[in-house]
């Protein structure tokens, strides 16, 4: 029992990786399932929808390696985080289907809690900012639109997980209603100090504790399935980007990692001490191990990876992502693209604006507008890359350590690099978010080695230095930045 298999339930797709004992992916199966987006600003998941690809994909790569349950000696789980479902304990039936990350038809229900002044409450007891992004809200307003639902919540009959749990709830035939302290640290219903649900943020959402799962550390008994053929436990769960945190081996304060998938998230390890931000960063748990949090500053960018895939389905200017490349060097640079398609995320909280394209002339080209669409991904990095120096002073000469999907964009790692006067590493193997988790479950296993063994594997793929001059940095930044004030105000 050697191997992991390692389950990364995304907003776009599920997927399987199962790690021989190396920690080396041997096979792989990828399912993407369709969006729901039933009003404007809003999007769905039917959550039936990501029970199956984790089953098909799980099938998928077992078939593949030709390996029984008797070969896998763990399961490791990472999940978009925040994206909420309210399900019935005794049917397994969902309230309604799940309210995506995304989604942000809660922003009137977030400006009556400012109003009435929670947002410095709300802050001060989980970390985070009072934002539709996050899954508290989208609770309130599940049990809102469905009489009688708080009622068979109180007597235990309703349940409330992030896709963990809910995945977890099927895959152990609902023996298991848990998390993980990271996934629980997205929910704005969890007390970052005390390592506890907050009784206070229930009560002002008017959400009954009796549908809230056990919160335990990322490497921890989760439950056991027979979904493999036989009976296999599930030991490490984290949410996406924290997985991704702990698969670049970010486990010394200072250190710093940004993940490019459809979104940017950027987590600078702060150690064991939360940092309160004051650049309106978000507060967060990195991972918990031994009954200990490590703490992070988050910042969360809502579309990264998905303003190229704008390009391709949106604007036709692509048949794939790569293309963009090749584009981008024959761009001018003389457009602007602020991507704010579903609100601008961190340091600017803004829900309400939309997406914008300026310096657009008769000549602009599909390279301009490629060009652009990558340089919003440098530039947004360097909005998070300022709070974070503005609110940890000791990050000193700090490298990015970058990883997802764009990060094989050599075009735009080098821009990165430029805008931020820094560089840039890229590791050898970019899988470090199914890495995260199948570390996490193999750790606690016994199969993997321990923090430090395995932060002794972490390898280089390449670095990026800048190599742009300053003033050319400064003028493209206080560019974007005049966009960014001009999209803002409308």
């Amino acid at each position: 029992m050697t191997h992991i298999l390692a389950i990364d339930q995304g907003t776009t797709s599920s997927r399987a990786i199962i790690f021989d004992s190396n920690m080396t992916p041997i096979a792989s199966a990828q399912e993407e399932f369709t969006q729901h987006f039933p009003n404007s600003g809003w999007v769905e998941h039917d959550p039936e929808d990501l029970v199956s690809t984790v089953r098909s994909t799980c099938k998928a790569v077992m078939e593949e390696t030709k390996l029984g349950a008797n070969d896998i000696a763990a399961i490791g789980i990472t999940n978009q985080r925040e994206t909420t479902v309210i399900w019935n304990r005794e049917t397994g039936e969902p309230l309604h289907n799940a309210i995506v990350w995304q989604d942000r038809r809660t922003a009137g229900i977030c400006e009556e809690l400012r109003a009435a002044g929670h947002a410095d409450e709300v802050t001060r007891i989980t970390g985070l900012l009072l934002d539709p992004y996050f899954s508290a809200t989208k609770v309130k307003w599940i049990l809102d639109q469905h009489p009688g639902s708080r009622d068979l919540a109180r007597t235990g009959k309703l349940l409330f997980g992030t896709v963990d749990s809910f995945l977890i709830w099927h895959m152990t035939d609902g023996r298991a209603h848990v998390t993980d302290a990271t996934n629980a640290a997205r929910t704005m219903l969890y007390d970052i100090h005390k390592g506890a649900w907050s009784p206070e943020m229930c009560a002002m959402l008017d959400i009954p504790m009796e549908m809230l799962p056990e919160v335990r550390d990322c490497a921890s008994d989760f439950g056991v399935t027979d979904r493999l053929g036989g009976e296999t436990p599930i030991l490490g769960v984290a949410g996406d980007q924290q997985a991704a945190t702990i698969g670049q081996a970010c486990f010394a304060p200072g250190m710093l990692k940004s993940t490019y998938g459809t979104g940017c998230f950027a987590l600078l390890n702060t150690g064991d001490a939360p940092v309160t931000s004051r650049n309106r960063l978000l507060t967060t748990v990195a991972y918990q191990l031994d009954g200990k949090p490590t703490y992070a500053l988050e910042g969360s960018i809502f579309i990264a990876g998905a303003v190229v895939q704008w390009l391709r389905d949106g604007l036709g200017i692509i048949q794939q992502a790569g293309e963009t490349q090749a584009l981008a060097q024959n761009g001018r640079g003389a457009v602007t693209l602020v991507p704010a398609f579903t609100g601008l995320g961190a340091p600017y909280w803004n829900p309400e604006c939309r997406g914008a394209v300026y310096g657009l002339t008769r000549d602009t080209n599909a390279a301009d507008m490629a060009r652009a669409a990558l340089e919003s991904i440098g530039f947004q990095t360097r909005d998070l890359w300022e709070a974070m120096r503005a609110d940890w002073p000791d990050a000193g000469d700090a490298v990015l350590r970058v990883d997802g999907g764009l990060s094989a964009n050599d075009w735009a790692m080098q821009f990165l690099s430029d805008m931020l006067g820094a560089p840039v590493d890229r590791p050898a193997g970019l899988e470090t978010t199914a890495l995260g988790a199948a570390w996490l479950a193999g750790m606690r296993a016994g199969v993997y080695p321990d923090m430090d063994g395995f932060a002794a594997t972490w390898a280089r793929d390449a670095r990026f230095e800048p190599t742009m001059a300053t003033q050319e940095r400064e003028t493209g930044y206080a560019r974007w930045k005049r966009a960014i004030a001009a999209t803002q105000s409308v």
